[in-house]
């Protein structure tokens, strides 16, 4: 990753624990005009129906073609976006090395399931892995592996069924697909990050990145599996996992979130009449997710983590754990992350301070990608606090800009 805008190599620096309420370095890639703009789309996104509302009718203007592209581009767009195309994304990369900050390209197009679609979206993936080989700003390749495969095959691979003989004809190309990304992170030395998906696919997910992480994680972590810490079974497959790394010989990659899906696993469990995957509240996922963080931190000789959160805590207590065993804030097996355009306060504080922080970063055709969006939309606007928040600290940026002119 790029050198912390302080230009003092980060490890020749006291591991200090970062303010992560200072507006001034959180915000001062904003213009003026682009906080203000910050401002009103968490305004927006913060009531829920003007939220709805706003969604429906982009939805609504762009299935009938209205000529509302440049707005949404203009807007939301390019507050949470790269643009529509790598070399669109290059522009912010750059903005986000300038500051010390790694990028992460996420093509971001959802719902496509046909063969021909799936592997554009897999060459597109390779596309994003070649680009970081060149380049020191973007350190970690992602995928989600409904861009690469239907969901439907997934879940029956997961559940265990016999596939007939079409499925097993598309099981396989999944996994050449998947080989394939792999193999590309290894030979370019790109680690490559395996998104999460629902419960009733995870499991076909788990066994097949275990196996490229054998295959490739043999001298450092290339694979990353991602762990959804909001489901209460998840910090026991994490521990599982960890000893079979050990025992195999091989690096274990793990991405750390809470998780993307909770609103729609509990409502499919109440459907089916089968307990909930989700923790029953937020304490016992914070729990979770920070004795993760110890367990990681307790086996970084065999462990790499991403530390993928928008919760100041956990992110405080990963850089605590790491100062408490003498690690360097840029250690290379701890990397902290969050998306484009939200929790800055964390990102830029915690790169500033020396660690090693990138940013999601959201890419593709606007029309394509506006799904995405909407999701991320609902699932933080339903996260306690969220909205509110990133608004109090713009409010706080924008008042301190005005004390000092």
């Amino acid at each position: 990753m790029a050198t912390p805008s302080t230009g003092t190599p980060a490890a020749a620096r006291p591991h200090t624990l970062p303010d992560l309420t200072d507006t001034r370095i959180a915000f001062r890639q904003y213009t003026d005009r682009g906080l203000l703009r910050a401002y009103w789309l968490f305004r927006i996104i913060g009531v829920p129906w003007m939220n709805a509302t706003g969604r429906g009718l982009s939805q609504l203007a762009l299935t009938l073609h209205l000529p509302i592209k440049g707005l949404i581009k203009a807007t939301i767009f390019k507050h949470f976006c790269g643009g529509e195309t790598i070399e669109e994304s290059l522009v912010t990369a750059q903005k986000l090395g300038d500051a010390g900050l790694g990028t992460i390209l996420d093509y971001s197009v959802e719902g496509q399931e046909d063969d021909r679609t799936l592997d554009r979206t897999t060459e597109e993936i390779l596309r994003t892995v070649a680009m970081a080989a060149q380049r020191k700003d973007i350190p970690f390749s992602v995928f989600k592996p409904s861009g690469i495969a239907p969901l439907a095959i997934w879940e029956a691979v997961s559940e265990g069924r016999t596939l007939t003989a079409d499925e097993a004809r598309e099981w396989e190309r999944v996994q050449q697909r998947m080989a394939r990304i792999c193999e590309a992170g290894a030979k370019a030395g790109v680690p490559v990050l395996v998104d999460a998906e629902e419960v009733r696919t995870q499991p076909a997910i788990d066994a097949l990145v275990e196996r490229m992480m054998e295959r490739h994680n043999r001298e450092r972590a290339i694979v990353y599996n991602t762990v959804q810490l909001y489901r209460h079974d998840r910090l026991a497959f994490l521990k599982a996992a960890e000893a079979r790394a050990a025992a195999g010989g091989y690096h274990l990659g793990l991405k750390l979130v809470r998780g993307a899906y909770m609103e729609m696993e509990r409502e499919r469990a109440a459907a089916q009449g089968v307990p909930s995957p989700i923790h029953a509240d937020k304490a016992a996922v914070d729990r979770d997710y920070d004795e993760a963080l110890r367990h990681c931190a307790d086996h970084l000789d065999h462990v790499a983590v991403m530390v993928g959160t928008h919760n100041e805590q956990s992110s405080l207590l990963m850089a605590r754990l790491m100062q408490e065993r003498g690690l360097a804030p840029d250690d290379p097996r701890v990397c902290f992350a969050q998306l484009l355009g939200m929790s800055d306060n964390i990102s830029y504080n915690m790169a500033d301070a020396g660690y090693r922080v990138a940013k999601y970063v959201p890419y593709g055709p606007v029309r394509q990608v506006l799904p995405y969006l909407i999701r991320r939309a609902e699932e933080n606007s339903s996260a306690a606090g969220q909205m509110s928040r990133e608004l109090k600290m713009i409010v706080a940026e924008r008042k301190r800009r005005a004390r000092v002119r």
